[in-house]
Parts: structure tokens; C-alpha cells; sequence
């Protein structure tokens, strides 16, 4: 009886740790999707741990802005954009660029995030019904519809505590599956030290990697949304340590499940020379240690890296949207359910037209790497208000953290021109 207790105490705090997590939940979930995993993937199985220092930099510093960010919202009760309309000279223009350029980004990125997915879904039913190959189009294009059917009719019923939820189920599972994957293959630890050392792959995709890392780990949507769902978490100037342990652990775990993604497939694939270039090559990461268990496994996680990014992408526009007009979401409003919808029918783009989902994806994380300036800035000039902020300065290590945030984020922003440049 006391073991059963005992057994059941320690899962009980288990899942009261987990629940406990806060807005940081909302991060990994717009970090960490197929777009992430479809880039980690690619860059471990050309490069090996090659771009592992850029994984280590964009975590640094998503967890500066992160915190910087949520530090605004609590001292000044306003958000991000809300702010830069009323604060900033020619704050609305960049405002208006910085919602366009975002949701941009983010309905490319759902675009492939739901092709990726409904990929996934159909190779798991295809290894039972081999039939399904026949009508791979047709089968795909109908679990992309349900799929997003149910997201949406989740998001109509839906309240922020029920989203956090969620997505807390998703990204465990999605941690789970990919730390679990490591114990199968591991790069080699002198790999590992030398990725920690700045270096491009002087190769064709090289400079399109290094952008899409960028964009998909250092996602401007995250720091601007992160003072909606500060304020949606209930939490005030009081939880300011909170808050800043809350942005720590968000861009600690974005790095270790990121890299732990990397490791395996530098471990399985980078010395195999076996490229990804569709879905079910992902599967290749593990397969050759793993046998059959490799589709499961892999599937599982990525799968569960999707869903986990389909709330957050559906989000982002009547997120910024609310931001721009009044700080405050409104999830019953019509400007909710029709945007949102908007942002379902683009998602279906991909699907509809058979597009090749993970080109679809790394594009999409380059194109996330333009807005990101301007939303770094941003957040250094609304911290110069002293007034608003009630006497709050900013310490030392933070202003430097955020000014080499604009470097880093002034310098792939260049590569990811020259990047699209080759590409086209």
C-alpha cells in the first residue's frame, strides 16, 4: 500500500512539475516543430555537429530576448507591439511590417508543418495497409484536412490554460521520443566539441542551413508573443523571478532536445553520407540501429513536434493582431475565428498541391530570419524608457546579451539574402 503511495506521490509531482511550467511551454512549442526537427535532421546528416555553435548561440539569445520581453510586460502591464505603436516614432509602420512579416513566416512554416505531419500519419497507416500507397495524394490530403478541422474546432472552445496543456502533453512526448532515440546513436564527443567552433560548411545549403537554424530557434514570434501569454498565465510584477527562471528553462530545453535531434542523426546518418530529402528518408535516422523501430520511434516524436507547433502557428496572427490593437486576446471574438481560419486554409496550400513539405519548411525558417532585426531592436528601445519602466534598469549582462542578440541577428540575416540569393 505505501509502495502504491509512494508510486503514485512521485508521479503526482511529476505532473505537477510539468503543469508548473509556464509561458516558456508556448516557446518550445513555436521553436521546437518540424521545422526545427526537419532542420537538425538535414544539418546533422550532412554537417555532422558542425552547426552546433549556431543551435548554442540562437538559444542564448532567444532566452535574453525571452526574458527581456517578459520583463516589459510585467513591469509596464503593455505588450510588445501595443508598445512600439505607442511609444516608438514610426512604432505603427514597424509594427504593421513586423505583424506582415511574421505571419508570413509562421503560415509558410504551418504549410509544411501539416504536410510533414500528415506524411508521418500516412506512412505509420501505410506499414499496416500497404493498399494506402496507391492513393498516397488522396490519403494525405484527407488527414491534412482532419487534422486541421480538429485543431480549429480546438481553438474555438479553447482558453490558455487549455492550450498550455497541450502543448505540454505534445512536447514531453516529443522530448521523450527524441532523448530516448540518443541512447540508440551518439556522435562521436570530439564532433561534438569541435561543433561548439564557428564555422560555415563551405558547401551548396550551407549558408541556407545556418539562416533556417537561425529562423526556427531564434523565431521572432516567440519573444513577441511571450507577453500575451505572460498576462494570459495570470502573472504580474510579482512573479519577476518567475518569469526570468520560466525563460531559462524554456531556451535550455529548446537547445538540449535541438541538439539531442543533431546528435542523432550526425550519429546514424553524417558518416554514411545518407541525405534527407523527403519525409521518409527522417526515418533513416535510426534505422540503421533501430531496425523497424526506428519508423515508430522517430514518427512518434516528430509527430508529436507538429502538433505541438499547429497551436502556436494558428495563434500567431490573432495573437499579433490583439497586440497591435489592445494587449489583450480575445478568443471568442469573430476577428479570432476568421483569422484563424484564414490561417487553416493557407496551411492546406502544401497538401492540396503535393509540394515537397520539407523544402516548404527550411524555406520558411529562412524567411523568419528578416523580421528578426527589427524585433530585437525594438525591445532595446522600449527598455530606454525609464519612466514607464518605474525605475527598472536593465543589467549590464542582459544589454549586452540583447545588443549581441542585433549583431547575430544583422549577420544571418545577410547570410540568409546571400543564402536565397543561391537557392534561386
Amino acid at each position: 500500500m505505501a509502495t502504491l503511495q509512494t508510486k503514485k506521490s512521485f508521479l503526482q509531482k511529476i505532473i505537477a512539475i510539468l503543469l508548473a511550467f509556464g509561458p516558456g511551454i508556448f516557446a518550445i512549442g513555436y521553436t521546437i516543430g518540424t521545422g526545427s526537427v526537419t532542420s537538425m535532421i538535414v544539418a546533422g546528416s550532412k554537417f555532422g555537429m558542425q552547426l552546433l555553435w549556431v543551435l548554442l548561440l540562437s538559444c542564448v539569445f532567444s532566452g535574453i530576448l525571452m526574458f527581456a520581453y517578459g520583463n516589459y510586460a510585467l513591469l509596464t502591464g503593455e505588450t510588445a507591439l501595443y508598445g512600439f505603436k505607442k511609444h516608438l516614432k514610426f512604432g505603427k509602420v514597424l509594427a504593421i511590417l513586423i505583424i506582415v512579416g511574421i505571419t508570413f513566416g509562421q503560415w509558410n512554416s504551418l504549410m509544411g508543418i501539416l504536410g510533414i505531419s500528415s506524411n508521418i500519419i500516412f506512412e505509420i497507416l501505410a506499414l499496416n495497409f500497404q493498399s494506402l500507397r496507391a492513393f498516397q495524394y488522396e490519403t494525405v490530403l484527407s488527414i491534412a484536412i482532419l487534422v486541421i478541422v480538429i485543431f480549429y474546432l480546438l481553438l474555438l472552445v479553447g482558453k490558455y490554460t487549455f492550450f498550455e496543456k497541450i502543448l505540454i502533453l505534445f512536447v514531453t512526448l516529443m522530448g521523450l521520443s527524441f532523448f530516448f532515440s540518443l541512447f540508440f546513436v551518439q556522435p562521436l564527443p570530439m564532433e561534438v566539441l569541435k561543433g561548439l567552433l564557428p564555422s560555415i560548411p563551405e558547401v551548396p545549403g550551407g549558408k541556407m542551413l545556418v539562416a533556417a537554424f537561425v529562423g526556427t530557434t531564434m523565431a521572432a514570434a516567440t519573444f513577441l508573443s511571450r507577453p500575451l501569454f505572460v498576462r494570459g498565465k495570470g502573472w504580474t510584477i510579482k512573479n519577476l523571478k518567475q518569469q526570468k527562471k520560466d525563460a531559462i528553462t524554456a531556451a535550455a530545453l529548446i537547445f538540449l532536445i535541438s541538439a539531442t535531434i543533431m546528435a542523432v542523426a550526425a550519429g546514424s546518418l553524417f558518416h554514411q553520407e545518407i541525405a534527407v530529402t523527403h519525409v521518409l528518408d527522417m526515418a533513416n535516422t535510426l534505422e540503421p540501429v533501430a531496425g523497424k523501430w526506428a519508423v515508430t520511434i522517430f514518427f512518434f516524436g516528430a509527430l508529436s513536434a507538429g502538433l505541438s507547433s499547429i497551436f502556436p502557428c494558428l495563434l500567431i496572427a490573432p495573437l499579433l493582431l490583439a497586440d497591435y490593437q489592445s494587449g489583450t486576446l480575445d478568443t471568442n471574438s469573430k476577428q479570432f475565428r476568421v483569422v484563424t481560419a484564414i490561417a487553416c486554409l493557407v496551411a492546406l496550400i502544401g497538401p492540396a498541391f503535393g509540394a515537397n513539405p520539407i523544402e516548404i519548411q527550411i524555406l520558411s525558417q529562412v524567411f523568419n530570419v528578416f523580421v528578426l532585426p527589427i524585433v530585437v531592436l525594438g525591445i532595446i528601445l522600449l527598455l530606454k524608457n525609464k519612466k514607464k519602466l518605474k525605475g527598472y534598469q536593465t543589467s549590464p549582462a542582459v544589454a549586452i546579451g540583447l545588443y549581441g542578440a542585433l549583431f547575430f541577428s544583422l549577420v544571418i540575416s545577410v547570410n540568409g539574402v546571400l543564402a536565397l540569393f543561391d537557392y534561386f
